[in-house]
C-alpha cells in the first residue's frame, strides 16, 4: 500500500509591481518640473554663477584670472563697505520697529471693531503701497527740498527755517520716513489677515472672564499673531539690507548727502556698472547675502522659540 506524502508548501510569489507606479512617479515629476527648471534658472543659475566671478579678478596683465578668496578678503577689509553695512544696520533697527509698530496699531485698531468707517482706511492706508517706489521717492525728494516743494513753502510762509531734509544729518531718516509711507498699509494687511482668523471662541471666553480690551490684545491676539510679526520682521529685514531704490532716485536731489556707497546695493551696483569691477562686485552682494540669511535665519529662530 503506497503512502501518500505531504505536498510541499508552494513558495510565495512575489507581488507584482502596482499598474502604473512608474507612471505616476513620472507623472508628479510632470507637475514639479516646471517649477523647478524655473527655479533653477532664476535663482540657483545666478547664485553659482555670482560664486564663480567672486572666485576671479579682471587684471592689466593676464585678463581675467583665478585669485581664490582675495576678493573676499579684500571685501572684508573694505571700510566703504563696513562703512554701508553699519548705514542699513541703523536703518533697519529704527525704521522697520517704527513701521511695524505702527501697521501693528492700525490692524488692532481696525480689528476692534470699534472705528467708523474702517473699510476707507483699510484702503486709505493700504494705498501708499500701490505707488511705484520711483514715483514715491520723486514725490516726497520734491517736497523735501528747501528751495521748492513743501519745505521750502512752509519757509517762505512762517519765516522759518526748517532743517534741511536733503542733508547728511536728515537724509537717512527722509529715506525712513519714504519707506515707512510705503510699507505701513502692506504689513497693515499681513496682521490684519491674521487677526481676522483667530477664533472667536477666544473672545467669548474671555468676555466671560471679564478680561478688558488691553488683556484681551496681550493674551490673544499678539500671541496668535506671532507667526505674522516674525514673518513680518523677516521681510522687512531683507528690505532694509536690499535698500536701493530710494538713495539711488534721491542722489540728483542730495549728491552732498548720498554718496555712491551709500548702501550696499548701492555700492555693488556702482561697482559692476560704473566701475565695471564685475567680480568684486559679485563678492560683495554674496557677502552682504550671507549676512542677510544669517541674520534673518535668528530672527525666525527667536520668534519661533518664543512661540512655543
Amino acid at each position: 500500500m503506497t503512502t501518500l506524502q505531504p505536498l510541499a508548501a508552494a513558495e510565495p510569489r512575489p507581488a507584482p509591481p502596482p499598474v502604473g507606479r512608474d507612471r505616476r512617479s513620472w507623472t508628479g515629476w510632470g507637475f514639479i518640473g516646471p517649477f523647478v527648471a524655473v527655479f533653477a534658472l532664476v535663482f540657483l543659475a545666478p547664485i553659482a554663477y555670482s560664486v564663480y566671478l567672486s572666485l576671479f579678478r579682471d587684471k592689466l596683465i593676464g585678463g581675467n584670472r583665478f585669485v581664490g578668496l582675495d576678493n573676499y578678503t579684500q571685501a572684508l577689509q573694505d571700510a566703504q563697505f563696513w562703512a554701508a553695512v553699519g548705514r542699513v544696520a541703523l536703518f533697519l533697527a529704527v525704521q522697520v520697529p517704527i513701521m511695524l509698530g505702527i501697521a501693528l496699531l492700525v490692524a488692532l485698531a481696525l480689528d476692534s471693531g470699534r472705528l467708523y468707517s474702517k473699510h476707507f482706511f483699510r484702503i486709505t492706508i493700504f494705498m501708499p503701497y500701490a505707488v511705484p517706489a520711483v514715483v514715491a521717492t520723486l514725490m516726497w525728494g520734491f517736497m523735501y527740498g528747501t528751495r521748492y516743494g513743501l519745505v521750502g513753502d512752509i519757509n517762505d510762509a512762517f519765516g522759518i527755517e526748517l532743517p534741511d531734509l536733503l542733508s547728511p544729518d536728515w537724509v537717512l531718516a527722509s529715506i525712513g520716513n519714504i519707506v515707512t509711507w510705503e510699507f505701513v498699509g502692506y504689513n497693515m494687511l499681513i496682521f490684519y489677515s491674521a487677526l481676522r482668523i483667530i477664533p472667536t471662541s477666544l473672545y467669548e471666553a474671555a468676555e466671560i472672564d471679564g478680561a478688558g480690551q488691553w488683556r484681551v490684545i496681550t493674551s490673544i491676539k499678539l500671541p496668535a499673531i506671532r507667526g505674522a510679526i516674525v514673518i513680518a520682521t523677516i521681510f522687512s529685514i531683507i528690505g532694509s539690507f536690499q535698500l536701493f531704490n530710494e538713495p539711488n532716485i534721491l542722489r540728483p536731489l542730495a549728491l552732498n548727502a548720498i554718496t555712491t556707497d551709500y548702501t550696499p546695493n548701492f555700492y555693488t551696483y556702482v561697482l559692476s556698472f560704473n566701475g565695471q569691477q564685475h567680480n568684486y562686485s559679485a563678492t560683495v552682494a554674496i557677502i552682504m547675502g550671507v549676512i542677510t540669511m544669517v541674520i534673518a535665519y535668528v530672527v525666525q529662530l527667536r520668534g519661533m522659540r518664543k512661540g512655543a
